[in-house]
C-alpha cells in the first residue's frame, strides 16, 4: 500500500514534469466516461491531494499547486488541503476565478500544459485549446503522467452486469436502438459513439455496479445503421446475458479496443456528445466527419414513460416506509437519551432501506450534518471526524436509495432539542421556496434554469441565497444525477434543458450559515401535463410530487406562511398519510399520523 503523503506525491509529479518538459499539469475529476462518481482507478485528484469532494480540478507547476472547487466545498477543501502543498482556489461563476484563467495569467509564452487525453472531454479540451491559442501556450495530450507516478493504482472494476426485468422498461433494447437510429437520421449522422455509462445502461436495459452509488458498468457503445458494438470486459457478462445481447444483434468487443476500433472506421458521419466523449476517442475518429451534439439517449431517458413513473411511485412507497421507521427510531432514541452521532444516522437509515424489496444500495453517500456540519452542502461524516447529536439545533439528513424499480433522493431537517427563533424562521423560508417551485405551472419547453428565480424569491426578499442548484434530473433506476434539465440560474438556458413531460427532477432549496447550521428540504417531482380548457398559449406542465415523507412541522413558523402554502403542505401530508399508513403499524404508524396533521 502506498503511504506517500500529498507533499511526496507532489514532489514526484514535479520531477516527472521536468523530465518531460511539462510546465503545467492539469488533473480533472473525470474518467473516460465523464462520470460524476469515479471508480477508484480514476480518483486521481483525491490520490494526489487527499481532498475527498466529488469535484475539483488540480493544477501543478514547479512553484504552485492549486485545487479549484465551487462553493459547496470551500470549507471542506480548506480543511483537507492543510499541509498538503495545495492551495484552495475558490471557483465562482466569474470566469476570472477558473483554472484556465489562472493558467493564462501565470504561464509564460510557449509553456507546455499537459492533460490526459483519456479523461479530458472534447468540450473541456476545446476550452483549453481556445485559452492556449490566445496566450501562445502549447497543449499536450501525448503522455499519461499519472500512470508513471501512481504505481499501486487500483485496477478497473469488474462487477457483474445484469439485464433489468422485462416489465420495468417501457421499451425493449431493440426498440431503443431503433429510436437512436431515427435520431441519427434526423441529424444526418450515419453512426454514433457513446461513452456515457448511464446512456449505455439505458439503451441496453442493463445495470451494473462498477461505480459507487450508480447502477452502471464501464463500457463504450458504437451504433450505426447495421452494427451495434458494445466495448466491455466480457468477464462482467454471464453467458446468458451474452446470449441475450447477441440475440438482439449486439456485438461484444474488449473494453480496451474502443479507440482502435474507431480508428479503423472511415467515411462515417459520427455523432458524439462533446461533453461525454474523450479527446482520445475524438482523435481516433480522424478519418470520419464528426457531428457534435447531445446524445439522443440523454433526451430519451430523461422523459420517463407513464409505466416507468408508476414504478418510481412504487419505489417511493418503499422508501417512505423505510424513512417512517427511521425517523420514528430517531425520535424515540433521542427521547430515551441514547448516544447518537452522524455515523449512526447513516447506518440506521441504510439498514431500514435494506429491508425493502428490490433494494440495491444507496444512490449517493448519506449526508447527516448536525448544526455547523449541516452548513456544508456535501458534508460526509467519517470515522475520523463526526459530531454527536446532542444539545439544541438542526440535523440535516440528505439520503437516497437505488431499488430495482426506482431511484430516490430526499432531504429533511430534524429539530434537535429546542431550535432557535432564527433557525425556525430560516426553516420556514426554505419551506416556502420549496412550495413555490412545487406549485409552479409552466409552459412545456421552457428552459429549466428559468424556474430557479421562482424558487428563490422568498430567500432573496431577505437578502439570502444558496450556492447550489435547486434541481437536478433523476434517473429511473439509474443515476441520481442526470440531465439534461437543471433548475439553476447558474446554468445557461440552452435548448437541451427544456422541460418535457415525464422528466423527474429534484426540488431542493436550502440555506447555509457557515459555522452554524444548514437547511435543505428536498422532494423529487415529475413533470405532468396540466389540464387546461384553453390552449391558446400552448401546452403547460405542472409538478407531481413523488417523494413520500413528512416535512417535519416542529420548526414551521405558521405566521410566515400564507393560506395557499399551508394548503399545499396539508395536501402533501394527506397524500403521504394515505399512501404509507397501510404499510406501517404500531408506534411507527402513530409517528406518521402525528407528523402529517394539518396545520
Amino acid at each position: 500500500m502506498n503511504t506517500q503523503t500529498p507533499l511526496e506525491k507532489l514532489s514526484l509529479v514535479r520531477k516527472h514534469m521536468q523530465q518531460h518538459q511539462i510546465n503545467a499539469f492539469v488533473a480533472l475529476s473525470a474518467d473516460p466516461h465523464m462520470s460524476e462518481y469515479l471508480p477508484e482507478h480514476w480518483q486521481i485528484r483525491r490520490w494526489l491531494t487527499s481532498f475527498t469532494g466529488s469535484v475539483g480540478t488540480v493544477v501543478i507547476t514547479q512553484d504552485f499547486a492549486g485545487v479549484w472547487v465551487d462553493g459547496r466545498y470551500w470549507v471542506q477543501a480548506e480543511q483537507q488541503l492543510q499541509h498538503t502543498g495545495y492551495v484552495l482556489q475558490k471557483q465562482t461563476q466569474d470566469p476570472a476565478s477558473s483554472y484556465t484563467s489562472w493558467l493564462s495569467e501565470n504561464l509564460s509564452q510557449d509553456s507546455a500544459v499537459l492533460v490526459n487525453a483519456e479523461n479530458t472531454s472534447v468540450l473541456q479540451y476545446q476550452g483549453l485549446q481556445h485559452m492556449a491559442a490566445q496566450h501562445a501556450l502549447t497543449l499536450r495530450t501525448d503522455l499519461d503522467l499519472i500512470a508513471e507516478v501512481w504505481t499501486d493504482r487500483p485496477a478497473l472494476p469488474q462487477q457483474p452486469v445484469w439485464q433489468m426485468q422485462d416489465d420495468l422498461n417501457a421499451l425493449d433494447r431493440k426498440q431503443k436502438i431503433t429510436k437512436v437510429h431515427e435520431a441519427l437520421t434526423a441529424k444526418q449522422a450515419t453512426a454514433h459513439f457513446v461513452s456515457a455509462v448511464d446512456d449505455i445502461a439505458w439503451i441496453l436495459n442493463c445495470r451494473g455496479s462498477d461505480v459507487e452509488y450508480n447502477p452502471v458498468f464501464l463500457a463504450h457503445l458504437y451504433i450505426d445503421q447495421t452494427r451495434t458494438v458494445l466495448f466491455i470486459d466480457d468477464a462482467k457478462c454471464s453467458a446468458d446475458l451474452v446470449h441475450k445481447l447477441q440475440a438482439d444483434q449486439v456485438e461484444i468487443l474488449p473494453y480496451a479496443d474502443s479507440a482502435a476500433f474507431l480508428a479503423k472506421t472511415t467515411g462515417q458521419q459520427v455523432l458524439i456528445d462533446p461533453a461525454k466523449v474523450s479527446i482520445l476517442h475524438l482523435h481516433a475518429l480522424q478519418q470520419n466527419q464528426v457531428i457534435q451534439d447531445i446524445n439522443p439517449s440523454t433526451l430519451f431517458k430523461s422523459q420517463k414513460a407513464p409505466s416507468e413513473i408508476a414504478h418510481m411511485r412504487n419505489a417511493m412507497i418503499k422508501d417512505g416506509i423505510a424513512l417512517c421507521h427511521f425517523y420514528h427510531w430517531l425520535e424515540s432514541a433521542l427521547a430515551h437519551g441514547e448516544s447518537i452521532n452522524e455515523l449512526t444516522i447513516d447506518e440506521k437509515i441504510t439498514a431500514f432501506r435494506a429491508e425493502q424489496e428490490g433494494f440495491i444500495g444507496l444512490s449517493f453517500s448519506t449526508i447527516a450534518g448536525f448544526n455547523a456540519n449541516g452548513a456544508l452542502p456535501h458534508y460526509r461524516a467519517t470515522a475520523e471526524q463526526f459530531s454527536e447529536i446532542q444539545g439544541n439545533g438542526l440535523l440535516l439528513i440528505d439520503s437516497g436509495a437505488q431499488y430495482r424499480d426506482g431511484t430516490t433522493d430526499i432531504t429533511r431537517v430534524v429539530p434537535i432539542g429546542v431550535p432557535s427563533a432564527e433557525q425556525k424562521r430560516d426553516y420556514t423560508l426554505v419551506l416556502k421556496c420549496h412550495i413555490a417551485l412545487a406549485q409552479t405551472v409552466f409552459p412545456e419547453g421552457i428552459a429549466s434554469p428559468l424556474l430557479d428565480a421562482i424558487t428563490r424569491q422568498n430567500l432573496w426578499k431577505y437578502g439570502l441565497d444558496y450556492r447550489h442548484g435547486t434541481g437536478h434530473g433523476v434517473g429511473f433506476a439509474l443515476n441520481v444525477h442526470e440531465g439534461p434539465q437543471v433548475i439553476s440560474y447558474y446554468a445557461p438556458p440552452a435548448a437541451p434543458t427544456q422541460m418535457r413531460a415525464g422528466m423527474i427532477t429534484s426540488n431542493e432549496p436550502g440555506l447555509y450559515h457557515e459555522g452554524k447550521y444548514g437547511i435543505r428540504i428536498e422532494n423529487l417531482v415529475v413533470n405532468q401535463p396540466k389540464a387546461l380548457t384553453d390552449h391558446t398559449y400552448g401546452e403547460f406542465l405542472a409538478f407531481e410530487t413523488l417523494t413520500l415523507c413528512p416535512i417535519h412541522p416542529q420548526c414551521i413558523v405558521q405566521e410566515l406562511m400564507n393560506a395557499e402554502e399551508k394548503a399545499w403542505l396539508n395536501d402533501y401530508h394527506q397524500m403521504v398519510r394515505t399512501r404509507l399508513a397501510q404499510h406501517v403499524q404500531g408506534e411507527v404508524l402513530d409517528w406518521l399520523l402525528r407528523n402529517t396533521q394539518p396545520i
